[in-house]
């Protein structure tokens, strides 16, 4: 997968499938992740080079990008612009 201009393609956290008390989480009650690790990054736009590279681990908004589906694998392709942060150290 190769993105064009601004875009980002993140493959999205594993939603926790337990508390931090141990109570197992049901699949209608997980939320959706809101950090992933960046596995593709476009040129970027208008000379502009994007601040995030392959590998990073980012945080992005709640309703951010566009769902897909490739190679049996779920991503989400956005803008750069919907993503909040890079985590230091792939945390």
């Amino acid at each position: 997968m190769k993105p064009i201009n601004d875009r980002v393609v993140v493959k999205p956290a594993a939603a926790e499938e337990k508390t931090q008390g141990g109570i197992i989480i049901p699949d209608t009650a997980k939320e959706k992740p809101q950090r992933g690790e960046v596995v593709a990054v476009g040129p970027g736009k208008d000379g502009n080079e994007l601040t995030v590279s392959v590998g990073d681990t980012v945080l992005y908004g709640k309703y951010s990008g566009q769902e897909l589906q490739y190679r049996g694998e779920d991503y989400l392709i956005m803008r750069e612009d919907d993503i909040l942060v890079i985590l230091e150290g792939g945390e």
